[in-house]
C-alpha cells in the first residue's frame, strides 16, 4: 500500500482525477490564493443538522432536494453492517460517490469501521483481479454491474471471486438468472428497497433462500417500519396480502424537502407515514414484494395491471437484458400494455417466443403485452434509472413505433 509520502505519485496517472491538492496550513497553498478573509467556523457536533442534500432522480416529476443528517444516514448503515457482518470489512462500490448507492457504501464502511474501495479501473481492466487485489468482501452496484462481473467470470473460467461474499444490487430488480449464477460462485446477492428520502431500509439477509432474494425486497431493518395503505384511501391500512401504497417511518427517514414545506407535508398521510408512491404487499413472512409505481399503473378496460410483474417475468428470458412495461393509449380500453426490451448481447428477440415465455411463467392472459418494442438502449436518468415517461412520450409522438402482438395459447392455435 502507498504511504502518505507517495500517495500523490500513485494517483498521478488515474484518469478519473481532474486535480489533486496537497492540503497544508491555512496560510499555504492552495488557501493563500483564495481572495477575501478566512472564515473561522467551529466544527458542529450536531448529528441532526442537515449534512447531505441529494436530489430525487425526477423519474416521476421535478427533482426535489432531500435533507439528511448524520443520524438518518447512519441509521440503516449501522444495521446493514450488523446484519451482513461487515464490521472491519473491505467494501467495494461500483457506483460513484455522486450516486446514492455509492454514498451509502461509504457510510456503511464508516459505520462498520471498514475500508471502502471506489471502482477506478481503466477500460478493459480486470474487475476480478481488482477485487482480489483489494480483498473486497462486499460489493455495491446495479444489475448491469452484476451482469458484467458474471461475463468476466465466465470468460476467465473462474470458480470464485477472491473474498467477495455479498453484492448489494440496487436501482432495478436483479434478473433471476443473475441471482442464481452469482450464488454458484459463492456470492449472495442482496435485494432491497429504498429511495432517496428513506435510505436503504429494506433488504434480504445472507441466509435467505434464493427465491426470497429473487421475488422480494426483504424485510425492514431495525429502526424502520413499513405498512401498506389502500390505493383509494392513503389514510386507511390495506388488508393483509392486499396490494397498496407503501408507507414508511423510522430513523432513516429524511428531515424534509429543501425549501419546499408544501411538498414535505404532501408526502405524508394523516397518520404521519411517508407515502412512497410505490405499490406492493407484505407476505406472511413479513417480506416486501413491490409491484410497481402508483403512477406507472396500467389501467386496461378499468382493470389494474402491474408493470413490475411483467418486467420481472420478462427478465427471466435468456435473451432479455432489460425490460420495461408501459401504457399505450387506446380509444376503447383506455390503455394497453407495451413491453420494451433490450436484447442480451447479439441474441435475437422473437416476440412470439417471449409471449409464450410469459405465459409459461404464469402471467395471466389479461396482463399479456399487446405491443412489443425492441430497443438498443433504454432512456435513463443521469443516475441510471429508467425513464418510462420518456417511452410513453416517444410512442405518443410517433418517434417510436411498437409492433402489435397477440398471444395465442398452443391449444387455441391448434384448435
Amino acid at each position: 500500500m502507498p504511504t502518505a509520502n507517495d500517495v500523490f505519485a500513485e494517483l498521478a496517472d488515474r484518469d478519473f482525477l481532474r486535480c489533486a491538492w496537497r492540503i497544508g496550513p491555512a496560510d499555504a497553498a492552495p488557501f493563500d490564493e483564495l481572495p477575501g478573509p478566512a472564515l473561522e467556523i467551529e466544527a458542529s457536533g450536531d448529528a441532526n443538522q442537515v449534512m447531505y442534500l441529494p436530489f430525487t432522480s425526477g423519474t416521476t416529476g421535478e427533482p426535489k432536494g432531500v435533507m439528511h443528517s448524520d443520524n438518518t444516514l447512519l441509521a440503516t448503515a449501522r444495521m446493514m453492517a450488523r446484519d451482513w457482518r461487515l464490521e472491519r470489512a473491505v467494501l467495494y462500490t461500483l457506483s460513484p460517490l455522486s450516486h446514492n448507492l455509492g454514498l451509502g457504501a461509504l457510510v456503511t464502511a464508516f459505520a462498520g469501521g471498514g475500508e471502502l474501495v471506489v471502482h477506478d479501473l481503466r477500460s478493459g481492466g480486470s474487475l476480478i483481479a481488482r477485487l482480489q487485489e483489494t480483498a473486497a468482501k462486499f460489493l455495491f452496484g446495479v444489475p448491469t454491474h452484476a451482469i458484467d462481473l458474471l461475463t468476466e467470470i465466465r470468460a476467465r473460467g473462474a470458480r470464485h471471486v477472491g473474498a467477495v461474499r455479498g453484492f448489494r444490487i440496487s436501482g432495478a430488480a436483479a434478473p433471476a438468472p443473475v441471482v442464481a449464477e452469482l450464488m454458484q460462485y459463492g456470492i449472495v446477492p442482496q435485494s432491497g428497497y429504498g429511495m432517496t428520502e428513506t435510505c436503504s431500509h429494506q433488504y434480504t439477509l445472507p441466509d435467505d433462500p434464493p427465491e426470497r432474494i429473487v421475488e422480494t425486497c426483504g424485510r425492514a431493518c431495525a429502526g424502520y417500519e413499513i405498512r401498506i395503505w389502500r390505493q383509494d384511501d392513503p389514510d386507511t391500512e390495506a388488508a393483509p396480502g392486499e396490494i397498496g401504497e407503501i408507507g414508511g417511518r423510522g430513523a432513516s427517514l429524511m428531515l424534509g424537502y429543501f425549501d419546499d414545506q408544501q411538498a414535505t407535508e404532501a408526502a405524508f398521510n394523516a397518520q404521519g407515514w411517508f407515502m412512497t408512491g410505490d405499490l406492493g404487499w407484505i407476505d406472511e413472512a413479513g417480506y416486501l414484494r413491490v409491484t410497481g409505481r402508483k403512477k406507472d399503473m396500467i389501467i386496461r378496460g378499468g382493470r389494474n395491471i402491474h408493470p413490475a410483474r411483467i418486467e420481472a417475468l420478462a427478465l427471466r428470458h435468456a435473451a432479455i437484458e432489460k425490460a420495461a412495461a408501459f401504457p399505450v393509449g387506446d380509444a376503447r380500453l383506455g390503455e394497453r400494455v407495451c413491453l420494451a426490451v433490450v436484447a442480451r448481447g447479439d441474441m435475437q428477440l422473437d416476440p412470439k417466443a417471449i409471449l409464450e415465455h410469459l405465459d409459461a411463467s404464469g402471467l395471466s392472459r389479461y396482463d399479456m403485452p399487446e405491443f412489443f418494442l425492441p430497443l438498443s438502449e433504454m432512456p435513463l436518468t443521469a443516475s441510471g434509472k429508467l425513464l418510462k415517461r420518456e417511452l410513453v412520450l416517444r410512442v405518443a409522438e410517433g418517434r417510436l413505433r411498437p409492433l402489435p402482438v397477440r398471444f395465442r395459447s398452443r391449444s387455441a392455435a391448434s384448435g
